[in-house]
């Protein structure tokens, strides 16, 4: 059968590869950051099963790192796609590493050694990483990273302590951008999703008010492997938060900005206080929602167990600003529906459940493929075929289509692959035979 090729390394991306590889196709992976792993590796736990998000995503990394069908690309980008269906050619360029990955074993002491330091991106700039770096300690392939940007050598000609202390003699700094060219049958498209950027919204008081953060900052915080450890500490005076206010639909559902809903914002945030609950008896949640959307297999459960066990309170609501008060509290503004009054809470720290939104190099990807977007900047497939793109042989799974939970973009991962080797050329019996 020829190879298939898939652009996006998040959960959707792995499953679609494992599934194809099973099926004993040859898949190339391809990921435009150092590691595969997506937005799930960022989260601290699964709605609703509270189960360790690196738990699942770390063994089914593995499995695509290990399995003889599937080769990796990270770091890489696809540039060109030219061909039919069953006979594409498809062109990608590898950024360089400035790291030999044949040779580098990830010890980390060009880590310790590194004098730059710079915000990192994982951490969402919680905290800060070294010039070289491992992108997150779970990492597939665990290889080590220089960041041209802030790199001294690179930008100056000086420093070089990774060189001194590399006993592998792994990094290269005369690596360039290598040009690859693949010939594939089909295509599978799932570069997953972008938050909405809060700062544009100033009734919501984000980086104006220092204990405002965003739902994915939250999910950081919470991660033992986070910036405080899993400790919920708020960003100002680092104390712990006792009471946190949940602001749903911030971006969603506004004919100003993104006129949908997310679909998974509300679990989302239930997950996160019953988190906070776990964490902290004491602790005290409130989820800010205008209408709630549970539509799950256990999800209503799971929320009904938050309130019972967990004491988490919804209350619906249209939250019109927040405000700092003393001590850099949160101060909530919002008008309480079944009182028709306005209102107003102060909490310890306000997080802000922001909207789901394509990626913004989906719209110049979807130019390379030769496949549409819809009107919301979202890859289009068609309603009766819901993983077919607007191009014969290409398809697309997870949120790069429409927001999507984990366990519904995993079901769309495995449809992707059944149809993409669908249409993959076969040999004869005589063939395979021989």
């Amino acid at each position: 059968m020829k190879d298939a090729l898939v652009i996006g390394g998040g959960i959707a991306g792995i499953q679609t590869s494992l599934d194809l590889a099973d099926m004993g196709i040859q898949v190339h992976l391809v990921e435009r950051l150092p590691s595969i792993g997506g937005r799930m590796a960022q989260l601290d736990k699964t709605f609703p099963t509270n189960d360790c998000s690196t738990c699942i995503l770390s063994p089914k990394m593995n499995d695509c790192a290990r399995h003889p069908n599937i080769t990796l690309h990270t770091y890489t980008e696809v540039t060109a796609l030219e061909g039919t269906p069953g006979a594409f050619t498809a062109r990608l360029i590898k950024h360089p590493r400035y790291v030999d990955e044949t040779k580098c074993t990830g010890c980390g002491e060009c880590v310790a050694k590194c004098p730059a330091k710079v915000p990192d991106a994982f951490d969402m700039e919680l905290r800060e990483r070294k010039a070289i770096y491992l992108y997150f300690p779970q990492a597939i392939p665990q290889v080590m990273t220089i960041d041209p940007n802030y790199c001294i050598y690179l930008d100056r000609g000086k420093c070089g302590a990774c060189v001194k202390v590399c006993q592998a003699e792994a990094i290269d700094f005369e690596q360039t951008a290598q040009e690859i060219e693949l010939d594939v049958g089909a295509v599978v498209v799932a570069t997953g999703y972008e938050f909405f950027d809060p700062r544009g919204l100033a009734q919501f008081g984000y980086e104006q008010c220092a204990n405002v953060i965003t739902a994915l900052e939250y999910e950081r915080l919470i991660s033992a492997s986070g910036p405080t450890e899993g400790h919920l500490l708020r960003p100002s005076d680092g104390q712990p938060a006792k009471r946190i206010g949940f602001i749903q639909c911030v971006g969603s559902r506004d004919v100003r900005h993104r006129r949908y809903c997310s679909s998974v914002c509300c679990m989302h945030s239930s997950k996160q206080a019953v988190l906070a609950a776990e964490h902290d008896t004491e602790a005290e949640s409130y989820v800010f929602y205008t209408d709630f959307r549970a539509s799950g297999k256990g999800f209503r459960e799971y929320v009904a167990r938050a309130e019972r066990e967990y004491g988490v309170h919804y209350v619906r609501s249209r939250v019109a600003r927040i405000t700092e008060g003393e001590n850099e509290d949160p101060i909530i503004h919002y008008e309480d529906v079944e009182t028709s009054r306005p209102a107003k809470m102060t909490v310890d720290l306000a997080v802000l459940a922001t909207s789901l939104i394509p990626r913004p190099d989906t719209a110049e990807l979807a130019r390379v493929l030769g496949i549409e977007v819809d009107t919301y900047g979202f890859v289009e497939t068609d309603p009766l075929a819901p993983v077919d793109t607007t191009r014969e042989g290409i398809f697309a799974a997870g949120c790069c289509r429409e927001p999507s939970d984990i366990p519904e973009s995993v079901v769309q991962a495995s449809a992707a692959a059944a149809r993409a080797a669908g249409v993959l050329p076969q040999r004869s019996p005589r063939a395979q035979r021989k």
